[in-house]
């Protein structure tokens, strides 16, 4: 098995990338950015992580927004 040195994303589930985009954000800020119904209308984490789990481009959003925000080197 090959190493995921460069993924930036390994070892992450899609609910910590949530939860820490939440945390960082809040539900108003990360709905506005990425334009998603689930965030704007009585969002929780259970809800979106259904909606983002059946919908490929919806979750690519959100991770290139955690790869952005978390994983950038100062």
């Amino acid at each position: 098995m090959s190493q995921q040195v460069n993924n930036p994303l390994h070892g992450k589930t899609l609910e910590t990338i949530l939860n820490e985009l939440v945390e960082r954000f809040g539900w108003p800020e990360l709905g506005y950015q990425i334009r998603i119904n689930c965030f704007l209308d009585n969002p929780s984490i259970q809800s979106s992580l259904k909606f983002l789990r059946k919908t490929p481009w919806a979750r690519k959003k959100v991770e290139d927004m955690y790869v952005h925000y978390f994983t950038k080197k100062n």
